[in-house]
């Protein structure tokens, strides 16, 4: 999956009050699909072998993502503990840097996996 590529705002409307559709999508829509994405450790190292994660641009849409951390966006996500910790640990350029080595995506998927666990034990 490649990042979305979509101006202006997620709360952006029309003059018709309707939100603007991409590819028949809602920007909220596709930043959402976007965002979780992020949970998953292998499509990190993915947007790091392409080389995304170095480019400046790039760096500044994932500052401007933080905003599913807070209300009401992040009663949208899935797995939020994932989603947002990933993307909290985006922001720091050594982590974008590191995601390439397989064994931190190793201890990501077995960091998730343990806590999946540990909240169906809960359950």
């Amino acid at each position: 999956m490649q990042p979305p590529n979509v101006p202006g705002s997620a709360m952006e409307v029309d003059a018709g009050g309707e939100e603007p559709k991409y590819g028949g999508f809602t920007r909220f829509e596709i930043e959402l699909e976007f965002v979780q994405c992020l949970a998953n450790p292998y499509y990190l190292n993915h947007l790091a072998a392409q080389k995304y994660l170095s480019k400046p641009e790039f760096v500044a849409y994932l500052d401007y993502l933080q905003y599913w951390s807070r209300p009401p966006y992040v009663k949208y996500l899935t797995y939020p503990g994932p989603t947002l910790k990933h993307l909290e640990l985006l922001q720091q350029e050594r982590f974008r840097r590191d995601i390439l080595s397989p064994d931190l995506v190793q201890g990501l998927v077995e960091e998730g996996m343990k806590a999946a666990v540990v909240w169906h034990a809960q359950g």
